[in-house]
């Protein structure tokens, strides 16, 4: 049929109407606004408005410069670092994209075909389609006959069947997995197999369902659940110095009023006195603040989240967004993929049967020698597949190259150049006789293969597995036929004439050789990983864009459907749920089929909704939006560059254990995170005690500004990596899911903090003022910095105790080399700061008095590591006493 279609006016009216084809990038990420968004982090706020105090402070002669200073250095490097990585990918993706050529369409225009832009296309204009053709918009098919691939929108690599609609035929504005493999529709993103129409044009850009899924992209992404837990964290750690701090500076305030005789008398001695002890009392409160908030935390995290991406690439794990792989760890549903996830990705032969209803098995087939034989010239001179020079299957259709697998290479080979099995004739396979035959002429046989409905309406014989000839029992065949299919199997019949071949017949001679069951099977390997993630109690979800029974029989071979409660459900049957509905029925969900797009992202919106933690697979550009809006997206290796883009993991080898092992070393970091907060918050709560209390006990600054700075950021910048790489253990896997908004510090590691803070706070004092330890100082000056040392050094030692909940405190030192060198090399830098008096240059001069330290004898570093060495089985003792969980 001759089409005229718009007229250049007609198109640009259509355009002004109903707007353009054009789906609008998102804005690429500048390093500015990568740099700004650190600064949205509640610690990095709190860090920066410590130090904005500290220099006030400072320019009034009340506080040393290097706190401030060291706390916007180890800021600006967090952002620096987090911008640069994150500017980095943007800019490889969007180059990428700007080397590929914009995608072109033909379409009518002015009574002939042209070749326009797929950004052109308006709603009314008729686009011709040919085989291979990306389809540049959503509309009906309203000339010829199509199969269309769909797998950019619902990722099924099936053919599906499209037909010219008859009259007038709406496009559906409800769409739902059903719609995609409906008789008339076609969508932008799926690409023609095979066939020639014309298409009439109904929605462009922003209206198609590609463009509804870009829409989607736009939306912000959830704060991940470290960010939520960190930010509650660092409310409750200001809180804390804050009270703390105000508490403090009263009672300051209130000991000069003590010391004084009273209100009046201390009113009395004028207005530059109580100015003076005002701002001693703000300089203490400030102190305690910057003692409280841990400067170093963000750091941490940052330098443990690195470390640990390079690790994953042994997994198969390439992280994209650091966060992504901490994120991974607190899952508490996984939506996963079922085509190259769950599957193996591609057809194979499964099962080989003989017309008996007896399989065989695929080792034994092999000593099956005349069954064996006659099979494999059944397949290999009745193929449109054959093997490349790279060794790959090519050619045929899904199921012939299924069927070339199961030949293997060197059979296909040998029958290759046997010159005495020449195909003398044959006939491919169609949908109207769904078989196709081929001609032995040399062995007088004529070889089928098809659909098992069409050659058992033929066959009146079969060959057993000994090669011997038997009547047919079509009864017994059916059967196994009917289990197969009850597996999402595919079955094939196998068979031979003694005939000439016939075009399009089979003949009534025919002997069934044997049938074979073929699908997308489940990997081995995802079955163990997928219940170990379900023993870890992540609910697994497999959301595929198959047919429900497929994708039901698929879930139960890979243990998602196990209970009666267990529910597979169509996108049809979950549209017509409310959202609440949906909630209800979530923790039963196990299946979705026919899956649409903004079914995974509804899915993902209504679980976060219900303070779920949700992780989702995918590979097309169908998945992208549901990847950008989960808390964490799995992109598949073998993906699209969008869903790679979106993701914030990307799993290499597409397989579901890999996944598995990116939630196994989630839970490791958040380990890892947790084990450096309880070092890191030991020193500080102490730190915050002996601070405050040490005025009233008449020691002035036991810790200087410089101590502090020593204790925040080189301490937890090393503790970092002393902490950061300890091993992945089983054990992990066995623990519940954590809630997004759950606190970092339980109250168990509350218990723990406060104890050994309190211990320490003790050895401080007891340290400070007992005249016993006098005796191995020559002076005040030295016991001060032999204090410094004990703090640092106690520290240290508490290191040990946070590896392990339990008694095992020096078990997988192997496994984590730095955490000894670390330990170590701090002692190293401690001892060179305090001897640094000793060394005749200035610089080093400069450091002794900067720290305020000076030398002391050997004595007095025995004494500071025999006490700190008590950490230990204080904290052994603390274990044995409180019950654990």
């Amino acid at each position: 049929m001759k089409y005229h279609g718009l007229t250049d006016r007609e198109a640009e009216l259509s355009r002004q109407k109903y707007g353009s084809n054009a789906i609008p990038d998102s804005e690429p990420t500048t390093f500015l606004e990568a740099f700004k968004e650190t600064f949205g982090d509640p610690m990095i706020r709190i860090l920066l408005a410590i130090a904005a105090l500290m220099i006030v402070m400072f320019f009034f002669g009340y506080a040393e410069i290097y706190e401030p200073l060291g706390t916007i250095v180890a800021v600006l490097i967090v952002a620096f670092v987090s911008a640069k990585t994150e500017v980095a990918s943007d800019t490889k993706y969007r180059e990428l994209k700007d080397s590929a050529k914009k995608d072109q369409c033909k379409v009518y225009r002015n009574g002939v075909v042209v070749v326009i832009d797929v950004d052109d296309v308006v709603v009314g204009d008729k686009v011709l389609l040919q085989s291979g053709n990306k389809i540049p918009a959503d509309g009906i098919l309203v000339s010829g006959s199509l199969r269309v691939d769909n797998s950019a929108l619902n990722g099924e690599a099936e053919e599906c069947k499209k037909t010219a609609a008859g009259g007038e035929c709406e496009m559906a504005d409800d769409i739902t997995g059903d719609t995609f493999v409906d008789a008339h529709s076609l969508f932008r993103g799926a690409v023609v197999f095979d066939g020639e129409g014309v298409m009439d044009v109904r929605k462009v850009g922003l209206k198609t369902m590609m463009g509804r899924m870009a829409e989607e992209m736009q939306e912000d992404e959830p704060d991940s659940p470290l960010k939520v837990k960190l930010g509650k964290l660092a409310h409750q750690i200001s809180t804390f110095g804050y009270i703390g701090a105000i508490v403090i500076a009263v009672l300051y305030m209130g000991s000069f009023i003590l010391h004084a005789g009273g209100v009046s008398a201390y009113m009395a001695v004028g207005a530059e006195e109580i100015i003076k002890d005002v701002v001693e009392a703000v300089s203490l409160a400030v102190v305690i603040i910057v003692c409280a908030v841990p400067e170093g935390l963000p750091l941490m995290i940052s330098l443990v989240l690195m470390q640990n991406t390079s690790k994953m690439l042994d997994h198969n794990v390439l992280v994209r967004k650091a966060v992504g792989i901490e994120t991974a760890g607190s899952l508490n549903i996984l939506f996963s993929d079922k085509t190259g996830t769950i599957t193996k990705g591609h057809l194979q032969v499964v099962d080989f049967f003989t017309a008996d209803g007896n399989s065989i098995a695929m080792d034994e087939l092999e000593s099956r020698r005349e069954v064996k034989r006659l099979l494999d010239l059944a397949i290999g001179k009745n193929t449109q597949s054959m093997y490349d020079g790279d060794h790959k299957v090519i050619g045929g259709n899904a199921t012939d190259q299924a069927l070339m697998r199961f030949l293997g290479e060197d059979k296909f080979r040998e029958l290759e150049a046997d010159t005495e099995c020449s195909v003398t004739a044959s006939q491919g396979f169609n949908s109207a006789n769904k078989f196709s035959h081929a001609r032995i002429g040399s062995l007088g046989r004529t070889f089928y293969k098809g659909a098992p409905e069409r050659l058992l309406a033929k066959a009146q014989k079969y060959m057993d597995a000994d090669g011997g000839i038997h009547p047919l029992d079509a009864d017994a065949v059916n059967r196994k036929i009917d289990e197969l299919a009850s597996k999402a199997m595919r079955v094939l019949a196998f068979g031979y004439s003694e005939k000439e071949l016939e075009e399009n017949t089979i003949h009534e001679d025919l002997v069934l050789i044997g049938l074979v069951g073929i699908r997308d099977d489940v990997r081995p390997e995802a079955r163990e990983a997928i219940e170990e993630v379900q023993d870890a109690g992540i609910q697994v979800v497999m959301i595929t864009g198959d047919r429900l029974e497929t994708a039901v029989a698929i879930a139960r071979d890979a243990g998602l459907l196990k209970d009666e409660s267990d529910r597979a459900l169509s996108s049809a049957q979950l549209n017509s749920m409310s959202d609440d509905e949906l909630k209800e029925l979530l923790p039963h969900i196990r299946v979705i089929a026919r899956a649409l797009p903004t079914d995974k992202s509804r899915m993902v919106r209504l679980c976060q909704e219900l303070n779920l933690v949700v992780g989702m697979t995918g590979d097309g550009v169908n998945d992208s939006p549901a990847l950008k809006r989960a808390d964490v997206g799995f992109a598949m290796g073998s993906g699209t560059e969008a869903a790679k883009e979106a993701g914030a993991i990307v799993i290499l080898d597409d397989n579901f254990r890999s996944i598995k092992d990116a939630i196994w070393y989630g839970r490791t970091i958040y380990h890892n995170i947790l084990k450096f907060c309880k070092f890191q918050l030991v020193i500080n709560v102490a730190a915050v005690v002996v601070s405050a209390l040490a005025p009233f006990f008449g020691v002035e600054e036991p810790l200087k500004v410089t101590h502090l700075l020593f204790v925040n950021l080189v301490m937890d910048g090393l503790g970092a990596i002393m902490l950061g790489n300890e091993p992945a253990l089983e054990k992990y896997m066995d623990e519940k899911p954590r809630r997004r908004d759950e606190s970092i510090v339980s109250r168990k590691m509350m218990t723990q903090i406060l104890i050994m803070g309190l211990w320490l706070t003790i050895l401080s004092f007891v340290f400070l003022k007992h005249p016993f330890f006098a005796q191995f100082f020559d002076n005040e000056e030295q016991r001060l910095t032999a204090y410094f040392v004990l703090f640092i050094v106690s520290a240290l030692f508490n290191g040990f105790n946070v590896r392990d909940d339990g008694f095992g405190i020096f078990r997988g030192l192997n496994e984590n080399t730095g955490f000894l060198r670390v330990f170590f090399l701090i002692i190293a830098v401690q001892a060179l700061i305090v001897n640094a008096a000793r060394v005749p240059f200035v610089v080093f001069q400069w450091i002794g008095n900067m720290f305020s330290c000076v030398p002391f004898g050997i004595q007095g570093w025995i004494v500071v590591v025999v006490l700190a060495v008590t950490m230990i089985p204080v904290d052994l003792i603390r274990k044995c006493l409180t019950p654990r969980d």
